[in-house]
């Protein structure tokens, strides 16, 4: 009725009507490519997008097959890179060659580290469903490895405990017919592989492998025609060969029902094969293929994080970045005692960038290391390097080695860049690298470098400075101060928590990264928080009730105890929280005790300022009010060798007081007992 009575709404339908069907725009597929066997402007239409210089085809990938072309899918993997350049770690550091085509498939210490389920990093097998499959399969081969890469999918999932139970002996295969058992014995009776679909219609029907294949594409696409005419041609060649047409109807029904989701065995073969090369480096060559993994994830703050924790399981040590010693890329560093360690890429640190950072250590190459602040100015280019960058490094630590006062560096950073343009100003004035080609010594007569004279962040400014610069806390966690509190209440960390998800409450720690609040459908607020624990990162959902009650704890910066539901959600899970209280409160609500080492007695005053301090009314602080007191023992360390204790009475004790006193030079320790 509207286009007979509108003549807008004619035009509009007349118009749609010529425009429908048509493409709605033009789109390039990321690795897909073709081959002919002549020109391809002989056989098909080409189309060249005006933001490349790449001809395209003017067909989908479709209708190119039906026009004679073949297609390939040529698809780039990060993970070669990443073994490639362990390889290079590993020769570089005096390992020996490793020749990754050939290695041996048999590698105890490989398949021990799958058993364990110890996948972090390696290729295909990193989730938690994975990892399950792992621990109980029990991999001791590497058609194990083929196999699970293909189960492990929507589908032949559900398959994977038969599998296993079948590969123990717990449970009889079945060949489904006598003459299968050749073809299914591999795979304990279970079709997994297109392969094996093909094979089956060869050995039961009489098929060519042509026709098999014809075949498999004709399950997989499910036109019904197509089908039934299949299941005769099936039937018909298992009955010329004596297979009776019932058994020959129900093996071909249940081949159909797995061509859905078969996967094709060249490709699985493949895809474990670059697997088990992962699992190989990790389990014989764990440092360097972590080193290789970081830098090819040096942008993704939450893998490197992931990569953290694992090399804290695996009792790896992750050295701070530092001008002086570290790479642009993460690199292997042989410690005095004979250990290796990963010192942290330079070009991690966020808002640095890769050129600067490489050109920083070719000039540290070429001129030696730098000797102080001042030597670094000198040599510095300030034409390419700003000041974001000088700042994320001293926040990260990265100037630690020339001086440890990293507020001092931060505040002098402008005094920094003023110098570096006086120094440049002085070198030839063709040079335009990130550094000077100078020289150490080639300030003339520059004014020395003059720094604030203030004193360094107190701990936990310093460790969220760090946070910004790296994002997660490196050289130490602000729940360090927490450990005993933590033990004592029976707080599990994420990580583990993370290894056996189960539903139910669940106590946890963390210190506040991140908040977002949205509103509900019906109007009620709710936020997602982020927290950071000593082993990793985790978000918790707070419904409106705790929101409210909380909000003012939700601080960046805040470390918080966490009761939180679980619930497990496949492979992965969900948590809620049921209650948030500030860890500082309950830590001195559940103190114990404290041990404070001193070296001399100059630290007597201000160590009882602190123990006798008031609560500051505007905020936390290293105040006492409300908190449970606890006994302090002072232990002084003699020049001779022997320590005197001293029982000093009961007093509040909270973990920002413990924190002011570690910050207190003459303070050898102090922790609760």
């Amino acid at each position: 009725n509207a286009i007979e009575e509108d003549d807008a709404v004619r035009r509009l339908f007349t118009i749609a009507r010529q425009l429908e069907g048509l493409y709605r725009h033009a789109s390039t597929h990321a690795a897909g490519v073709v081959i002919g066997d002549r020109p391809l402007d002989e056989l098909i239409p080409l189309y060249r997008d005006p933001r490349s210089d790449r001809p395209v085809t003017g067909f989908n990938m479709k209708h190119v097959e039906s026009a004679g072309l073949v297609k390939f899918d040529f698809l780039g993997l990060k993970t070669l890179t990443v073994l490639v350049d362990a390889v290079k770690l590993v020769e570089a550091g005096g390992g020996g060659k490793i020749d990754l085509a050939n290695l041996p498939l048999d590698d105890e210490a490989t398949f021990a580290m799958l058993e364990r389920a110890e996948t972090t990093g390696v290729f295909q097998l990193e989730s938690a469903g994975m990892r399950d499959a792992l621990r109980s399969l029990k991999a001791d081969a590497f058609e194990d490895i083929i196999a699970v890469v293909a189960l492990y999918r929507p589908g032949p999932m559900g398959n994977i405990p038969s599998y296993i139970r079948r590969k123990h002996g717990e449970e009889q295969p079945d060949y489904l017919y006598p003459t299968l058992e050749g073809i299914l014995k591999e795979t304990f009776g279970i079709m997994i592989y297109q392969e094996q679909v093909m094979q089956i219609a060869q050995e039961l029907a009489g098929y060519s492998l042509g026709s098999a294949d014809l075949l498999r594409r004709a399950m997989g696409k499910k036109i019904k025609a197509e089908m039934d005419t299949q299941r005769e041609i099936f039937v018909q060649g298992a009955r010329n060969r004596n297979v009776p047409e019932s058994r020959a109807r129900e093996i071909f029904d249940l081949v159909a029902k797995f061509a859905d989701y078969g996967f094709n065995k060249s490709h699985a073969a493949a895809y474990a094969l670059v697997a088990y090369q992962t699992a190989y480096m990790k389990a014989n060559h764990p440092v360097e293929f972590l080193a290789a993994s970081m830098t090819h994830d040096m942008a993704n703050t939450d893998k490197l994080n992931v990569f953290r924790q694992e090399l804290d399981r695996m009792g790896i040590r992750l050295l701070p970045p530092d001008v002086n010693a570290s790479e642009g890329r993460f690199a292997v560093e042989r410690e005095a005692k004979g250990g290796q360690a990963i010192r942290y890429a330079l070009a991690a640190v966020r808002n640095v960038g890769a050129a600067a950072m490489d050109a920083l250590v070719a000039e540290r190459r070429r001129g030696g290391r730098f000797r102080d602040l001042a030597d670094f100015t000198r040599r510095l280019d300030a034409k390419v390097v700003n000041k974001r960058q000088l700042e994320n490094l001293v926040r990260a630590g990265a100037f630690d080695s020339l001086n440890p006062n990293r507020r001092q560096t931060f505040e002098g950073v402008e005094a920094i860049l003023k110098h570096a343009h006086a120094a440049a100003d002085e070198r030839d004035s063709s040079q335009i690298s990130l550094f000077g080609g100078g020289g150490g010594q080639s300030g003339g007569g520059a004014a020395p470098l003059k720094l604030p004279a203030v004193e360094d962040w107190p701990p936990m400014d310093r460790l969220n400075n760090e946070f910004e610069a790296i994002g997660f806390y490196l050289s130490a966690h602000p729940l360090d101060s927490f450990k005993r509190t933590l033990a004592r209440l029976g707080v599990r960390p994420i990580v583990e928590v993370a290894a056996d998800p189960r539903n139910g409450p669940v106590k946890l720690a963390g210190t506040v990264i991140g908040k977002k609040e949205r509103t509900s459908a019906k109007g009620n607020r709710y936020a997602f928080v982020q927290f950071s624990d000593m082993t990793g990162v985790f978000e918790t959902i707070v419904f409106s009730d705790t929101l409210t009650a909380t909000r003012g704890l939700l601080e960046e910066g805040r470390s918080l105890l966490v009761r939180a539901a679980v619930q497990v959600e496949g492979d992965n899970f969900r948590l809620t929280a049921q209650g948030l209280e500030s860890l500082e409160e309950v830590a001195a609500r559940t103190a114990a005790g404290l041990k404070i080492v001193v070296t001399t007695p100059d630290v007597l005053s201000p160590v009882r300022d602190i123990l006798t301090r008031k609560a500051d009314s505007n905020g936390p602080g290293p105040g006492t009010n409300g908190a449970r007191k606890g006994q302090v023992k002072l232990i002084s360390r003699l020049d001779t060798g022997q320590e005197v204790e001293f029982d000093l009475g009961a007093y509040p004790i909270t973990p920002a007081a413990l924190l002011s006193l570690r910050n207190i030079s003459g303070v050898l320790d102090a922790t609760e007992i």
